[in-house]
């Protein structure tokens, strides 16, 4: 076994939860008046928060104040939305299950709001997810490596012992920041050559051959 920890992406690695996202954000907008997104132009979005989602969703020259009303909004529609159109990529939940029947221990480090990350991890992947943690107070976002240390921490593993496995260009720097193996997937969010263009060690295009790179049986 290469890998004695495997800490996921959540948002275009375990879960697609695009749709939902781009409702929760063209709900906003709408609510104000504004031009909604398309499904297309919120892919391009996400990756950094929700904060950020939003400064990019927002027509230019909204001011802080708005800004933080619309983020308020996503919040909490978000919560009650999160799993509406939201589903596991195919092979996953079987991959996850391998991975733990091989004693791999699993994290999902997010950058999404904690109380969703949670929701989501639950509801979908119950039990096979050993650790997850999203935005929340006195951890910096991906692609600092707080998040991602404090999973190892939490099973005193170190760096070497883990592969960080994501759909983007911030899980890429995220990997690099936190000194962990890298994989990344291009069923997510992110085009295969964008993700070739990072000259990450590996790239994959099947769940399953997530399991061949830790060198665990499909």
């Amino acid at each position: 076994m290469k890998y004695k920890v495997a800490v996921f992406d959540l948002d275009g690695t375990l879960l697609d939860t695009l749709e939902d996202l781009a409702d929760t954000m063209n709900h906003c907008l709408r609510a104000r008046g504004m031009a909604e997104r398309s499904l297309e132009e919120v892919r391009g979005f996400v990756g950094n928060g929700i904060r950020r989602l939003v400064e990019r969703s927002v027509p230019p020259g909204a001011d802080a104040r708005l800004m933080d009303e619309i983020y308020g909004d996503f919040i909490r529609y978000y919560k009650d939305h999160c799993a509406v159109k939201t589903r596991p990529y195919p092979e996953i939940p079987e991959v996850l299950r391998k991975l733990k029947a091989a004693g791999v221990l699993t994290a999902v480090v997010s950058n999404k709001a904690d109380e969703a990350v949670q929701t989501l991890c639950e509801t979908f992947f119950g039990g096979l997810i050993d650790y997850a943690s999203g935005d929340r107070a006195g951890i910096r976002k991906k692609p600092c490596p707080d998040g991602v240390l404090s999973a190892l921490e939490q099973f005193g593993a170190r760096p070497a012992d883990a592969v960080y496995i994501g759909d983007s260009e911030v899980d890429f720097e995220t990997a690099r920041n936190a000194g962990t193996g890298l994989i990344l997937v291009t069923w997510g969010f992110r085009e295969e050559k964008t993700l070739s263009s990072l000259g990450a060690g590996k790239i994959v295009c099947k769940p399953s051959e997530l399991l061949r790179e830790m060198e665990i049986g499909f």
